[in-house]
């Protein structure tokens, strides 16, 4: 018991600061209040939560954040097969096998900063050639799926959909990987995702995408700051 409490008081208590804990739950109360507004079934707004514990705890560099990952794509599948979003679907199927395996890379390169107690993650950058050639293969294949769905499949929005599937397995495999440079595909991921869902009239999903956004500028700053505390002085 002892050592259970002791993690979660390194995972969730250490380190942090008021405006952690101020953005954490202005993202749940976003979705709760637009829940209430737009009112659509309860899966919706659970899935929104877990959304926003899943990308807060990761900006944060917390391992944590697998866990409510697995509750949110696990509920967002069910509601991308409802919506027609079959790239969803499909990116979804991915996370949840990298999520696993997430847990499991991480925790290998989870450290405790003994002065403070706060767990986080180790992380790193990629180079300006290696961000330049993913970022092109990355658009490329954007319009590839994109034409695949609309010629092969009932896709409601293909090329949206594309646009936010493709870059996703780019950033997915950079975050398990513990890259920075996952947070500007993840900002794209969003801005498109939020546009996905407001035409579809799921505002619970699109308050969760429009938070995400948000939440990228906080992970960047996050993952950014670790760097530069991981890195000798010269």
């Amino acid at each position: 018991m002892e050592k259970l409490k002791k993690a979660l008081y390194q995972e969730f208590v250490a380190g942090h600061t008021w405006f952690d804990y101020v953005f954490l739950l202005t993202g749940i109360v976003l979705q709760i209040v637009v829940f209430i507004l737009f009112p659509k079934e309860p899966i919706n707004v659970v899935s929104g939560i877990a959304g926003i514990l899943c990308v807060v705890l990761g900006a944060q560099g917390k391992i944590s954040n697998f866990v409510f990952g697995l509750i949110q794509v696990s509920t967002y599948i069910y509601l991308s097969i409802s919506a027609k979003l079959y790239g969803q679907v499909g990116i979804n199927l991915f996370y949840l096998a990298t999520t696993l395996y997430g847990i499991y890379a991480w925790k290998k390169q989870y450290k405790v900063d003994q002065e403070s107690e706060a767990a986080s993650i180790n992380t790193r950058k990629l180079t300006i050639p290696a961000l330049l050639g993913m970022i092109a293969t990355v658009i490329l294949a954007c319009f590839a799926l994109g034409w695949g769905l609309q010629t092969w499949s009932d896709d409601s929005q293909p090329y949206l959909d594309a646009f936010t599937t493709v870059p996703a397995i780019a950033a997915q495999i950079l975050m398990v990987m513990r890259y920075r440079d996952q947070w500007y595909l993840w900002l794209a991921i969003d801005v498109f995702g939020t546009a996905m869902w407001i035409a579809q009239g799921n505002y619970c999903m699109a308050a969760m995408y429009a938070f995400w956004c948000a939440n990228c500028i906080y992970g960047l700053y996050n993952w950014t700051r670790q760097i530069k505390d991981n890195t000798p002085e010269k």
